[in-house]
């Protein structure tokens, strides 16, 4: 009896369970009309780049004494190229493959810039095996977009959404060519929005656990409509493979730089002309903010329109053209969405109170001087600097310095500097602000330690700083 009632018990909970797992697959979502809808317009791209290559001996080194012999020697018996003397660089065929997918009927194709910078050929596969030569209508390296343009007609094309409407927790879908294999099909849920990552200060980008690999570049991700909501762009990974993290570029984002790219083939943004940082607990305290918010300009470029308008460093931007602004790694997005001569609002604090200040955007320049030693020094350093805001210097009673802005990585980070950290000497010399800094650290040699004197949250110590190269 004992031993029916078991079987019986048994037979329930494994009928609870089949039904509950029922239950639970039926809530899944189908992905299989949607799969069946936008894949004709997902394509493949390969591209050909011809590449110059050194050979084994080339650098015309010497033996030593008796190696005139044995280049007769390796000759003779051999054929082999003599050493000591330089051989022709040999050219080379190197590809890359991507995905991307069909903007207009008539033939615009969007996809990254990483896919297809610096190819010679572009070749683009439609899922009925069609193949076209592409031609290059245009690149964003800033956004990591770039537009194609095949010559053909009545093509199939994606369903543009809204990615401002995105949510973590939705379910999405990506298509594309991971590792080679065409229209694979990978879903997962949005993770996050609005990341920003050191490396792209332009795009909100959208996190998601969608498995993403190398080939997967320039696909779109989908929403449960079958609307494109973003480009899949980068991973997180420290195996080369998929580790759950992936980002993809706002189709709010691509759309803008597809428009630029159609009608001028080159994107134009705004410029403000800060160098900004983020507000931690203990900056808002020290500027009397009641919580961390905003960006914090460390420094107005000279001749910026930030400097025109009476920016000042130390000012907390709280909002910019009527958005705010939670972190300061969004006021570059916002605006990076701007045109040359927009007049805009920065509701700014200062001294303890909010103002509104008019600022009126200039062209972003292509390659002014002071950025272009800016971005040699952070590829030195691994750091961005800037001055030491004035409530900061009251507060911790610093005279001169420069305050660590971001930690890019390299001697910074090996160094085991932190942002936020103020540099006060280096190599026995006082730092009386920014140009002081760079014209000191300019000079340090590589591969030797020299002292940097840092105060931290208020509290100096020495370490040890090297540079290596």
């Amino acid at each position: 009896m004992n031993r029916l009632l078991k079987h019986a018990g048994t037979v329930v909970i494994s009928t609870f369970m089949m039904a509950s797992m029922l239950s639970h697959a039926a809530s899944l979502p189908d992905f299989t009309e949607l799969v069946e809808k936008a894949s004709p317009a997902v394509v493949n791209i390969s591209t050909e780049q011809t590449v110059t290559t050194k050979t084994a001996n080339e650098g015309g080194q010497q033996l030593g004494p008796n190696s005139e012999e044995l280049n007769e020697f390796f000759k003779h018996f051999f054929g082999q190229q003599p050493f000591g003397q330089q051989s022709p660089p040999q050219q080379g065929q190197r590809n890359s493959l991507g995905s991307g997918f069909i903007v207009s009927h008539d033939g615009y194709v969007l996809t990254n810039n990483h896919v297809i910078d610096g190819a010679d050929v572009i070749h683009v596969r439609l899922n009925d095996r069609r193949e076209y030569l592409a031609k290059l209508v245009g690149t964003d390296p800033r956004t990591d977009l770039a537009l194609l343009k095949i010559d053909a007609d009545d093509l199939p094309i994606v369903k543009m959404g809204d990615s401002d409407k995105l949510k973590p927790g939705q379910w999405v879908l990506a298509i594309g060519s991971p590792f080679g294999f065409d229209y694979t099909v990978t879903a997962g849920i949005v993770s996050a929005t609005g990341r920003n990552l050191p490396s792209d200060n332009y795009v909100p980008f959208i996190q998601t656990d969608v498995a993403i690999n190398p080939g997967n570049s320039g696909g779109p991700l989908f929403n449960l409509d079958g609307e494109v909501v973003g480009i899949n762009s980068q991973i997180y990974t420290r195996s080369g493979g998929f580790m759950g993290v992936s980002f993809a570029i706002p189709s709010k984002v691509a759309m803008s730089v597809v428009d630029q790219l159609k009608s001028d083939g080159k994107v134009s943004r705004a410029w403000l002309g800060v160098l900004i940082q983020d507000v931690n607990n203990e900056l808002a305290e020290s500027f009397g903010l009641d919580r961390p918010n905003g960006a914090l300009v460390s420094r107005v470029l000279p001749d910026s329109p930030a400097e025109k308008a009476g920016l000042k460093s130390g000012d907390i931007i709280l909002k910019f053209n009527g958005e705010s602004i939670a972190h300061s790694g969004e006021l570059p997005y916002i605006v990076g969405q701007l045109k040359a001569g927009d007049k805009v609002k920065a509701n700014v604090y200062r001294d303890g109170k909010e103002q509104t200040i008019s600022v009126t955007l200039d062209a972003r320049p292509t390659d002014p001087k002071m950025m272009a030693q800016s971005q040699q020094d952070q590829n030195r350093l691994g750091m961005i600097v800037g001055e030491v805001p004035a409530d900061m210097a009251k507060k911790f009673e610093i005279d001169g310095g420069v305050v660590i802005e971001q930690v890019l990585g390299g001697t910074a980070a090996r160094n085991g500097l932190q942002q936020g950290d103020v540099i006060t000497m280096l190599n026995g010399k006082r730092i009386a602000g920014v140009a002081d800094f760079t014209g000191i650290a300019k000079d340090i040699p590589s591969g030797r330690s020299v002292p940097m004197r840092v105060i931290r949250q208020g509290y100096p110590m020495f370490i040890p700083f090297k540079i290596i190269e």
